[in-house]
């Protein structure tokens, strides 16, 4: 079975969307920095409202655009949401979750790691580990310009 997950970056930064500097650089809710890790979302939606909840209101949302990554549901290890500790979704980010994070990536045990979205517990998010010798069957669709309602523009004044 295959998996599309979609990640959302600047647009000048498709080169490097897939390669977690970002991600090393400044750390997240499941890396600390000098980790690599690159962060998707399982739908679009949700790919959007993961940007926006880190977005300054001066910010452009039109300056994203969207990438598909799509792999194969055996390449996926899995975190459940019983799983994790208590603190999994405070802001900022425990240091419990970017432990566990940090752990998987040099566990090596898989490419793909599926953790639930904190915005929306019940949706999944995808961790990617770049560096993992089956980062190659992962395959990168092309970006394409974020399709968004103008509506959207609005909120964010």
């Amino acid at each position: 079975m295959k998996i599309t997950a979609w990640r959302i970056t600047k647009r000048k930064f498709v080169d490097k969307a897939f390669t977690g500097e970002g991600a090393e650089l400044v750390g997240g809710r499941w890396n600390s920095p000098g980790t690599r890790m690159v962060y998707l979302s399982s739908t679009i939606s949700l790919a959007i409202l993961e940007i926006l909840v880190h977005l300054q209101k001066d910010q452009i949302l039109s300056s994203y655009c969207v990438i598909p990554a799509q792999f194969d549901y055996d390449l996926i290890e899995q975190i459940e949401l019983n799983d994790l500790p208590t603190d999994w979704a405070v802001y900022p980010a425990s240091m419990h979750t970017q432990q566990m994070g940090n752990e998987w990536i040099k566990s090596m045990i898989s490419p793909v790691l599926c953790v639930p979205s904190v915005i929306i517990p019940i949706e999944e998010n995808y961790l990617i580990n770049p560096r993992h010798p089956d980062f190659s069957l992962i395959k990168i669709g092309d970006p394409v310009q974020l399709p968004l309602d103008d509506r959207l523009f609005d909120f964010l004044k």
